[in-house]
């Protein structure tokens, strides 16, 4: 039989980069990254934000780096960021006069796990001496880079080329496909520069941001077929709630089932006043419902219908959902491997006990008119018979054995052998 590992397509790129102690690309898992939208200039805010997301699982945060009070601020952000007990590598996000900020801020072009560089905004008039100021500041600390197009700020010079070129071809392309390939262009030859001012191929990772799910696809397989550079996946001003998520969902499940991609972040715009980790945990499940990674036990429950009346079973698939979420930053020192179980709170006798059986542990509740007992199934085998008012915590209860028996705490000695 097929295993469903032999199933998942190859990672794409061949090459490895080193952002601070995270490998993106070849072989590695796919890591997840976010931005802080604090101003970066506030020390205590960014550094608050940047401990936040890492807690929730961003591997790489990423931060503006946009003006003197910003740059000169970096050093004690990262020092704060390091006293709360953090160590995710931190990004620099550099437009327009980053060449200048790097050079008049040694600390921090130090500090810094990687530079974004965006070759729409390093500078008209002297475009390729900026870029090259920052990559060498970039060699001397041995920092990475992320080229970063974006089509809402692409190389207008690479752009115009291109269009005059298609103005004055026999058959002129769509001007959809110019802008593509201006990105492309602008990308790849970013890339060449690079390398030609010293940067290693293996310090490189590229990606060209657009904001429609078609054009996010087209553009990465065009660019992932044309290099093997890591690449950096995302849908860029994705928007708000629901539009954003979806969107970003389906851009990035298109990519990753075809394996194209290193790292994604999902730029989510937050309600006022919501958590900025919202984006890290939409990632995260995105990977995990890909198959590609596992971060969270994973709760099946069913949408509900004309048999299931009661609104319990939801409660409890909630209840059990949050003690998951709540139970995981323990179990992951505690029992390794648990961000892999399954579990089902299913609300009725037509596909519960089967749906339940599939699960590592499951539970089916009552439907209405049901008798009402919720038959508890391990391993794909009925275990006992629950009923009362008591199920959920007699379930929690089960649940907790049955982690700490699969998932058993490392010992001593097993610790310092891995």
């Amino acid at each position: 039989m097929t295993s469903p590992d032999s199933l998942r397509p190859t990672r794409r790129a061949t090459v490895s980069v080193d952002v601070g102690g995270v490998l993106v690309g070849s072989a590695h898992p796919v890591v997840v990254q976010s931005m802080t939208n604090t101003d970066t200039a506030d020390a205590d805010a960014t550094a608050i934000q940047v401990a936040r997301l890492a807690h929730a699982g961003s591997q790489l945060v990423r931060v503006t780096v946009n003006t003197d009070a910003a740059a000169a601020a970096v050093p004690e952000m990262v020092r704060k960021v390091r006293g709360l007990g953090v160590d995710v590598p931190i990004v620099g996000d550099f437009h327009y006069n980053g060449h200048k900020l790097l050079a008049d801020h040694p600390t921090t072009a130090s500090l810094l796990a990687k530079y974004r560089i965006n070759p729409g905004n390093v500078g008209a008039k002297r475009h390729d001496e900026h870029f090259a100021t920052i990559v060498k500041i970039a060699i001397d600390n041995g920092k990475a880079v992320r080229i970063g197009v974006n089509w809402g700020s692409l190389d207008q010079a690479i752009l115009t080329e291109l269009m005059e070129a298609n103005a004055r071809a026999a058959q002129p392309r769509d001007a959809r496909d110019v802008i593509i390939e201006a990105m492309l262009e602008s990308a790849m030859r970013s890339a060449e520069l690079a390398e030609a001012t010293g940067m290693g191929h293996d310090r490189i990772v590229l990606s060209a941001k657009v904001s429609g799910v078609r054009d996010l696809v087209d553009v990465y397989r065009l660019l992932g077929a044309r290099s093997d550079y890591p690449l950096h996946l995302g849908l860029t001003e994705a928007g708000m709630g629901d539009k954003g998520i979806v969107a970003s969902t389906a851009g990035l499940a298109i990519l990753l089932n075809e394996g194209i991609g290193d790292t994604i972040r999902v730029s989510l715009t937050p309600e006022p006043g919501a958590p900025r980790e919202r984006e890290v945990e939409v990632a995260q499940q995105v990977l995990q419902s890909m198959g590609l990674r596992s971060f969270l036990p994973q709760v099946s429950a069913c949408p509900g219908c004309g048999r299931t009346t009661s609104t319990f079973f939801q409660e409890m698939a909630q209840q059990i959902q949050t003690y998951l979420k709540d139970q995981m930053p323990i179990w992951r020192e505690t029992h390794p491997g648990a961000e892999e179980l399954r579990v089902a709170v299913m609300g009725c006798v037509v596909n519960g006990p089967g749906e339940s059986k599939h699960a590592d542990i499951g539970i089916s509740l009552p439907g209405t008119f049901e008798e009402p007992v919720a038959p508890v199934f391990i391993d794909g085998r009925l275990d006992r018979t629950l009923r009362g008012d008591g199920l959920v915590a007699e379930f929690i209860e089960i649940l907790e054995a049955y982690v700490a028996d699969r998932f058993p705490t490392p010992t001593a000695e097993a610790a310092t052998q891995d």
